[in-house]
């Protein structure tokens, strides 16, 4: 399932504002690509995506040339089952360990870091299993355009120890393909997780992507 027409038209909007403010426009065209930007957030709002001033504020933070944010998630298998956490800003439903990757970090690195952050299990990454351009799956419509990168990573130890610092997410739990708890689909969908169930019974099977 794709991203709605408007949805898909607000970020290529937001995009070409974003990235001809950047390029240091004559007044006369910075005047427009204000207006670009402004159109963009009233799409958005009008789909009940946010209000227009928030959006407006939000938009207003992007510099540079406009790219796809990257979202990086953990996928861990203990024997049969997998590894996935409560997200507490998607009540209480359930995802795979992760988030936005950070500046400074490689993906494999981001990943780890939120894989201890979220569940308290020192990890590392050994296989990306999927790129996915998230407008092309059956996720809600989020404002920005994003790519979301699933690292299959491997326990460096069975010890867990939560960090105290974690707000965003609570239990921790391990859960086989016929028995999944309700996901959070703004991360992850339970067609990626049968994805990555089938990777586990074939690790032959070559990254995905698109």
């Amino acid at each position: 399932m794709s991203a709605p027409n408007w949805l898909n038209w607000a970020q290529r909007l937001e995009s070409i504002a974003q990235t001809g403010l950047h390029y240091e426009p004559q007044p006369f065209d910075r005047d427009r690509y204000e207006m670009v930007r402004q159109i963009a957030a009233e799409m958005l709002a009008a789909a009940e995506a946010g209000s227009i001033d928030v959006l407006t504020v939000l938009f207003g933070e992007g510099r540079g040339h406009a790219t796809p944010k990257i979202d990086v998630r953990g996928v861990v298998f203990r024997d049969d089952r997998i590894l996935l956490v409560q997200e507490m800003l998607d009540h209480g439903r359930w995802t795979l360990p992760g988030g936005w990757a950070d500046v400074g970090e490689s993906a494999g690195e981001s990943v780890a870091r939120e894989i201890y952050e979220e569940t308290g299990y020192q990890a590392r990454a050994v296989k990306l299993l999927a790129l996915f351009d998230r407008n092309k799956h059956d996720h809600p419509p989020y404002v920005f355009h994003a790519y979301k990168a699933f690292f299959r990573c491997e326990l460096l130890s069975d010890e867990r120890t939560p960090d105290p610092r974690n707000i965003e997410t609570g239990d921790v739990g391990w859960f086989s393909a016929d028995a999944l708890p309700e996901l959070s689909t703004a991360r992850v969908t339970h067609a990626q997780i049968a994805r990555f169930f089938e990777h586990l019974r074939r690790p032959d099977l070559s990254t995905d992507f698109d």
